[in-house]
């Protein structure tokens, strides 16, 4: 006998009895309707998503396999219902900050084109690709065009490799780029290797949801406390030999947010209990409108079943309609040509005809 991957999905009757939904205390009844519930919610997602019939087929044998190893009582789907919410709101949050400008056109591939028109060696190349990298995590990608920050990138990895660019005329002109402003990327690459390992700090104004607070993100001036915000480290990239392409006065020139510990002073928002306690009841409040909003759908989606299961009866009882046509339609067409017919003259052969002419 031969055996295929698929043998390892089947499992027998006394398997299913002890299912781990079973073991977790579901009574056979319950996983039975759960089972249903789920694949009618997959048939139906596929109709609307007008998929074809045998993704949808797909998805209910997955999803009865799945449950086949884990007990429904680990996954709450409304939990997941929930969190689809809070993202769709946050996305709807950033393209509504953003102005719906999602379009971004990276620095790699003028890195690219550059140091292959340069005929730069691979090590430079990729040393390119490295530090164009490093550059996503800094503020420059919002401070200058990626041609710039491409020119400052090729900069800083032929500075490493000493590798010599043209300066008569001056490369950059070439790609339209200021000197004065690839100095600027150069100089922010440098810090950013003389940053601390990055950790999170939280931040919050007391708002459980990214999309739920209403209040402004932005610290107000007066400063009650002090909290500490660190950089980022870079990747791939050896730290001293791209410190030294930034001069002796760096630490001059350094951002006026930065002490000389590297830290970033800002405020710890004080937040009383009154302003807890409208923050708890809002959110109680938006829980209720999204369980009302549940609750409307399930409704509406029982009805949308009920209505396509009536349209379903409707054109069940045409087809059986036409079909009684097409048998009474055939079964007539049987008798006239079988010559049972009140007018069997018209059947008969012209030879009979001409036998009972010449008797």
């Amino acid at each position: 006998m031969i055996y295929t991957a698929l043998d390892t999905f089947y499992v027998s009757e006394e398997q299913l009895k002890a299912s781990p939904s079973r073991k977790d205390g579901v009574a056979e009844e319950t996983e039975t309707m759960l089972r249903l519930y789920g694949c009618e919610l997959i048939q139906e997602s596929g109709i609307l998503l007008r998929l074809p019939q045998a993704v949808m087929a797909t998805g209910q044998v997955l999803f009865h396999r799945f449950y086949c190893k884990k007990s429904f009582t680990r996954f709450n789907v409304k939990a997941y219902e929930e969190m689809k919410v809070d993202l769709i709101r946050t996305e709807r949050h950033l393209l509504k900050e953003m102005g719906f400008i999602c379009h971004v056109e990276h620095p790699h591939k003028f890195v690219l084109n550059y140091l292959l028109q340069l005929k730069a060696p691979l090590e430079l190349i990729q040393e390119g690709w490295n530090l164009a990298n490093d550059s996503l995590r800094t503020t420059l990608c919002v401070r200058f065009k990626s041609e710039v920050v491409a020119c400052g990138v090729v900069y800083a990895a032929a500075r490493r490799f000493r590798y010599p660019l043209p300066e008569n005329p001056p490369w950059w002109l070439i790609f339209q780029a200021d000197k004065a402003e690839i100095d600027v990327v150069c100089k922010v690459l440098a810090l950013l290797y003389q940053q601390p390992k990055a950790h999170y700090v939280d931040v919050s104004k007391g708002s459980k949801s990214f999309v739920l607070s209403s209040s402004s993100w932005d610290p107000p001036p007066d400063v009650q406390g002090k909290i500490t915000v660190n950089g980022t480290t870079a990747g791939a990239v050896l730290v001293p030999s791209v410190a030294a392409i930034v001069s002796a006065d760096t630490k001059d020139e350094a951002p006026p947010m930065a002490d000389p510990k590297g830290e970033i002073v800002a405020e710890k928002p004080a937040i009383d209990g009154e302003g807890v306690e409208k923050t708890k009841e809002k959110d109680e409040k938006d829980r209720e409108k999204e369980r009302e909003r549940d609750a409307r759908r399930d409704r509406d989606r029982e009805e949308r079943r009920d209505r396509e299961k009536s349209r379903d009866r409707e054109r069940d009882r045409d087809r059986e309609r036409d079909r009684h046509k097409d048998r009474s339609h055939r079964k007539d067409s049987r008798r006239d040509y079988t010559g049972y017919s009140s007018d069997k003259s018209r059947y008969h052969s012209s030879r009979s005809s001409d036998r009972h002419r010449h008797h």
